[in-house]
């Protein structure tokens, strides 16, 4: 059973250790990766937004509206593991820009599609699978070479750089996705992913080789992509902190977004929030996982016991869910809301960072491969389960059940997970 004293070792192919770690964005390669991960991001957003709106406006099915998102689902659970294999035996950097090519001409193709009087729905689908499951290998690539552009030291810096981007993308992203769907059309927005995953690839392709593919053993024996997959499932197995972690992660995922689903149910039904109360809503869990990031960039080296911060912010978590079904306004909920997205950032925000400084750059695709799927499947299941049970009992006492058990389950990873709670 490999040890984590033994994980934290200097890995092979990243860059030197500096006594005082240099900004991050004073590299090349970093600020072209950032920038090619914002823009697709951003273009993702527009993507969303016409694609669904196009459905609802030519079919008039939530059904059919259903079938995309499911399409995109399956695709992330089902190949995660196998996209992340495949990104731990080729450049990562090469398999980037080539996916994100791909992925304009698909994301090209749908654009003309829908600017089409009349087109088979079946069409839309099974671009948008195709379109997904490319996006599936450039996830765990992505995710795993930043191991390879920063140090160490740095790790801290890109982590929550990348945590504050997503999230500040997700904010302005979908709200100018829709002005750009209402002034210009479905097609328009879509056209814009397009041309974003274009310059992504451009972008990737100038930002130089990354030391990983360079840094691989001459000497050391081919291993077949099956052994690959293998010793991955077995390394995430075996290693107490990676198992750890990913069971973690997975129950945070569960509850947190299936609870903040029925959030907006209770604002809508419970709670009768006007739009502009509702949107402050929607920006609250962000803005506080902004916050969070920023605060743990700032600090970075000077917070120690980091396994006590991950595990008191899921233990705080629970009850301050509990605290909002009881509120009898949404205006009331919005600071406790915000509070919730600045705990997450903190519970999930530090496990990445921790995951990279452990794992050898040449397994990092593998973990988050399989991260992925498991994270990518928790959402939907807690939601089935907790939709069903809010429109049984209300969706007050289910969040208050749902924050109840989230404590339940953060005193028994506390217990249970010593991995993560002597983690320093």
């Amino acid at each position: 059973m490999l040890e984590i004293a033994e994980s934290r070792k200097p890995m092979p192919g990243a860059p030197e250790e500096p006594g005082t770690p240099a900004s991050i964005w004073r590299s090349r390669t970093f600020l072209a990766v950032f920038a090619s991960y914002s823009l697709s991001l951003l273009g993702n957003t527009f993507h969303s937004i016409a694609l669904n709106l196009w459905v609802l406006q030519t079919t008039g099915s939530a059904k059919l509206m259903s079938a995309v998102l499911i399409t995109h689902l399956a695709a992330g659970i089902l190949f995660g593991s196998f996209a992340g294999t495949v990104a731990d035996r080729v450049d990562r950097r090469t398999l980037m820009w080539v996916t994100d090519l791909v992925r304009f001409a698909l994301v090209a193709a749908i654009a003309i599609l829908v600017y089409l009087p009349s087109v088979p729905f079946v069409y839309i689908v099974l671009l948008t699978g195709l379109t997904a499951f490319a996006g599936t290998f450039r996830t765990p690539a992505f995710q795993a070479s930043l191991a390879e552009i920063v140090s160490k030291a740095q790790v801290t810096q890109a982590v929550g750089a990348i945590g504050i981007a997503d999230n500040l993308i997700r904010i302005t992203g979908f709200a100018l996705g829709g002005i750009a769907v209402a002034f210009f059309g479905g097609a328009f927005a879509i056209a814009i992913d397009a041309a974003a995953f274009l310059v992504s690839a451009v972008l990737l392709f100038a930002s130089g080789k990354f030391p990983y593919a360079a840094a691989k053993e001459p000497s050391k024996p081919k291993t077949s992509f099956k052994e690959d997959l293998a010793q991955g499932l077995r390394y995430m197995w075996s290693d107490p902190f990676t198992k750890a972690a990913v069971i973690l992660l997975t129950v945070v995922m569960f509850f947190f977004l299936s609870t903040f689903m029925l959030i907006q149910v209770m604002a809508v039904k419970v709670w009768l929030a006007p739009p502009f109360v509702f949107g402050l809503l929607e920006a609250c869990i962000p803005l506080g996982y902004v916050a969070g990031s920023a605060l743990i960039m700032r600090l970075d080296k000077r917070i120690r016991r980091r396994g006590i911060w991950i595990l008191g912010s899921l233990l705080l978590m629970g009850p301050v869910f509990i605290v909002i079904a009881q509120m009898p306004s949404a205006v009331g909920a919005l600071p406790f809301i915000l509070l919730v997205g600045f705990l997450f950032s903190f519970s999930t925000t530090i496990v990445y960072i921790v995951l990279r400084e452990a794992i050898e750059p040449g397994l990092q695709g593998r973990v988050f491969g399989m991260l992925g799927s498991l994270t990518s499947a928790a959402p939907p299941v807690g939601l089935a389960v907790f939709s069903a049970l809010s429109d049984e009992f209300g969706p007050s006492l289910i969040i208050s059940a749902s924050g109840a058990c989230m404590l339940l389950a953060a005193a028994a990873a506390s217990m249970r997970l010593t991995t993560i709670r002597r983690f320093d």
